[in-house]
């Protein structure tokens, strides 16, 4: 079940995103929030899983999203978790005492796009965060009890700085150690400054050949204790999934099959997905 419990985004300046283009960020007053909690419990009274949207729900003030849980554990005898999508500031907003209550209110995972673990690619995609503060702020998160699944972007750097990107990334990841991680490929959609900069030619695109030597160059350099690891979005070249470390050595013979196939294409991105 979705509640939203806010509009937009309240960072929205990364140029390669287009959800929340053109979406001033307004969070909810309380007693809003708190009707259109009570609204989705009367259509779906029995629901077990519920996220919070929009774009980083943990950057509420920490009362408000308490309550929020609170209504939603009063009015949901079935719940067993809620997720939100948080950025590593909003996190690190939040004392541990503050997490763990959330924690204790069934909050449950929190997806976080690190997208990379290089802070001029960062900076350059203008997303208002740094990996050392993501890092920890995934860290912390965890050791509260709550589960950061980590989303990382493939090509980010362009071609110019892909190996780097995947390198950067792999110690960013190894360093939190998140219980879930998914890798998404890079697709510009019109409506970011990034489809413009790829116009005017200031970036240059990974192809396809080279978003998978990238996914191999990822994987081959992390080091994780026990992570679920998802490249089955529709992004995807190929879609892949296992658990690390367990399934490492696998991953990397099916990508190294792909490479040495000769069915990627070596000049452009390749075929863009349906759905755009």
């Amino acid at each position: 079940m979705i509640v939203r419990v806010a509009q937009g985004c309240p960072h929205n300046t990364c140029v390669f995103c287009g959800m929340y283009k053109g979406v001033a960020y307004r969070p909810a007053p309380l007693e809003q929030m708190l009707r259109q909690v009570r609204k989705a419990v009367r259509g779906e009274p029995d629901a077990r899983r519920v996220f919070l949207a929009d774009g980083d729900v943990m950057a509420l003030e920490f009362a408000a999203l308490r309550d929020v849980l609170a209504a939603l554990n009063a009015g949901l005898p079935e719940l067993t978790r809620v997720s939100v999508y948080a950025n590593g500031s909003s996190i690190l907003a939040k004392t541990d005492e503050q997490l763990t209550e959330l924690r204790t209110l069934k909050l449950h995972t929190l997806y976080m796009g690190l997208e990379t673990g290089d802070d001029s690619i960062l900076r350059e995609m203008e997303k208002s965060e740094v990996v050392s503060d993501m890092v920890e702020a995934g860290r912390r998160a965890q050791a509260c009890g709550l589960r950061m699944s980590v989303m990382v972007l493939l090509g980010l750097g362009g071609q110019q700085r892909s190996e780097t990107h995947a390198a950067a990334t792999a110690e960013a990841i190894n360093r939190m150690q998140p219980r879930l991680l998914s890798v998404l490929r890079l697709v510009p959609t019109e409506n970011t400054p990034l489809w413009r900069r790829i116009k005017a030619g200031t970036f240059t695109p990974v192809t396809e050949y080279e978003a998978v030597c990238e996914l191999r160059r990822l994987i081959a350099g992390l080091e994780l204790q026990s992570t679920v690891f998802r490249a089955n979005h529709v992004s995807n070249v190929l879609p892949l999934e296992g658990r690390l470390p367990r399934d490492k050595a696998g991953l990397l013979a099916l990508l190294d099959g792909l490479l040495n196939s000769d069915t990627l294409d070596r000049n452009s991105p390749g075929v863009t997905p349906l759905w755009l």
